[in-house]
């Protein structure tokens, strides 16, 4: 079975989680806030289903394949096996990855308002997350390439839209984290208005990588703030970050907090979104969302050309 050989090749910690999630012949909840997942509905870069076409009926194995794994374009999921599945993680390589190397990247421009931000064609990823999750060490982490991303012990620093060209062909674009409590409420107040109006209108979006650390238990602001973006239909990946910490040696395991975090999001999702594991220390991750995001790019870049 799928999820047996899987779970034979996560280390026994990520294990655990597969092992919360549903069995395939168990009926899954059918009251949920949204219609549909964040990958079934039409404006999803990464939808599976061609514009016009009904997709096809799916085997039980595939459906319960679809509710655990991300499945990208160009994958049947009957076809799934576990040397597919991205390590630490539920995310399916499927067709569209391809070069995944990191071989430039240069700081473009800061914005203050949306309509300030780069006006080309070339594919954008926005980093979210709540303040001091560790959003600028994962951009320098990707990169490789220290202070692309300026990093700070005083979290809530970055107030600005902040373009990153990478390979001169895609951007990273840092947003300014949320929830930091010693932040004025009037600066709160513009972030939220400001960045949303950012997600709502930047129409070279690919996807919004939404960083939640692992190291603490479940946040009401982190799981507010996918409920918001998958209401309005936007694209996202959950990015655990710090998967390497536990606070001062005491509290749950960032695999139970993970757990934790994915079970809530079932409350309002028939499938998971993407998520990865990932940790700036140890270099858990990097390879493996760099590939993520190169089949996302890839298919928004066919999907613009046709």
């Amino acid at each position: 079975m799928l999820l047996t050989l899987r779970c034979r090749l996560l280390n026994p910690q990520l294990s655990k989680l597969f092992r919360s999630l549903p069995h395939p012949h168990k009926s899954h909840p059918s009251s949920l806030t949204f219609g549909a997942s964040i990958s079934q509905q039409p404006n999803c870069p990464y939808a599976s289903a061609a514009k016009g076409q009904r997709p096809a009926a799916l085997s039980e194995s595939a459906k319960f394949v679809r509710t655990v794994l991300f499945v990208p374009p160009g994958v049947n999921p009957d076809d799934v096996t576990d040397d597919m599945i991205l390590p630490g993680s539920n995310i399916v390589l499927g067709p569209y990855a391809g070069d995944a190397k990191v071989k430039d990247v240069d700081f473009v421009k800061s914005s203050n308002r949306p309509k300030d931000c780069p006006k080309d064609d070339r594919p954008e990823f926005a980093m979210l997350g709540r303040s001091n999750v560790g959003k600028s060490s994962l951009i320098n982490f990707l990169v490789r390439k220290k202070e692309v991303a300026l990093t700070s012990k005083r979290p809530g620093k970055t107030q600005l839209i902040n373009h990153f060209l990478v390979n001169k062909s895609w951007y990273i674009v840092d947003l300014p984290g949320y929830g930091f409590a010693n932040a004025p409420e009037s600066a709160r107040m513009d972030w939220s208005s400001f960045t949303k109006g950012y997600f709502l209108n930047r129409e070279t979006l690919v996807s919004v990588l939404l960083l939640i650390d692992a190291s603490v238990p479940p946040q009401k602001i982190d799981l507010d703030c996918a409920n918001w973006l998958g209401r309005n239909n936007i694209s996202m990946t959950f990015v655990f970050t710090k998967c390497d910490k536990m606070k001062g040696g005491k509290g749950r395991r960032p695999d139970e907090n993970i757990r934790n975090f994915l079970e809530l999001m079932k409350e309002n999702y028939r499938q998971h979104p993407p998520w990865i594991m990932t940790s700036s220390i140890t270099g858990l991750g990097r390879d493996e969302l760099l590939l993520h995001m190169s089949q996302l790019r890839n298919y928004w870049d066919s999907e613009e050309t046709n």
